[in-house]
């Protein structure tokens, strides 16, 4: 996917989310493992939210590999330790596809 249709669909994300309840903290969390493409608040739980976007659910599905969320997990420790956070947090994975935007909460491998 091109950077350009990556900003697209975390922008969309972005829109679902506050619409949802959420509110939007950062985007684009980097480390030297990865990164992390939306950091949101909904109560006092911290969502990091991986956005992946295809023509449909399972092409988009299949790029979530755990390789990929733990890094993902490590970008969340660094995250948590630079800024001295002790709150509960879960990772997220946004699916966008033509339909629109399906949160799926809370995954792990």
């Amino acid at each position: 996917m091109s950077r350009a249709k990556g900003d697209i669909a975390e922008t969309v994300t972005c829109k679902f989310l506050q619409e949802s309840g959420y509110v939007v903290v950062e985007r684009n969390v980097y480390s030297r493992f990865g990164e992390i493409d939306i950091v949101a608040r909904k109560g006092e739980m911290l969502h990091f939210i991986e956005v992946k976007s295809a023509q449909d659910y399972e092409r988009a599905i299949q790029n979530v590999t755990p390789q990929k969320i733990g890094r993902i997990l490590k970008t969340v420790d660094l995250f948590m330790k630079k800024r001295a956070l002790n709150t509960a947090y879960c990772i997220d994975v946004a699916i966008v596809t033509p339909e629109g935007v399906e949160l799926l909460e809370n995954i792990t491998f």
